[in-house]
């Protein structure tokens, strides 16, 4: 599987950002049980946040962001990275490979 970081930016105040999280949250819950998702949580100052994950293609990752709930309501952008990790520790191995 490839890698994947993503930033969600919000672009709303952060009291709409804030009636939707529990449902964003729920939603990605959904990717850490089909072992997707890796870790996630806000920036600091919290103006987004960022996924770590994994997949087949951008556009899995793609097809995902796009139910996340925060997308549905029109509250957030997202920038997609695909990276290559070639060092880790040791304890990552079997979510590389």
């Amino acid at each position: 599987m490839k890698q994947f970081i993503i930033e969600i930016i919000y672009q709303a105040e952060p009291e709409e950002i804030a009636k939707v999280r529990d449902e964003h949250r729920k939603y990605l819950q959904t990717g850490y049980e089909k072992g997707l998702i890796l870790m996630s949580g806000p920036q600091v100052p919290q103006i987004g946040g960022l996924v770590v994950m994994k997949g087949n293609s951008m556009e899995e990752i793609h097809d995902f962001f796009a139910n996340d709930p925060y997308n549905l309501a029109g509250l957030t952008k997202y920038l997609y990275f695909e990276f290559e990790p070639v060092m880790h520790q040791e304890f990552m191995k079997n979510w590389i490979s």
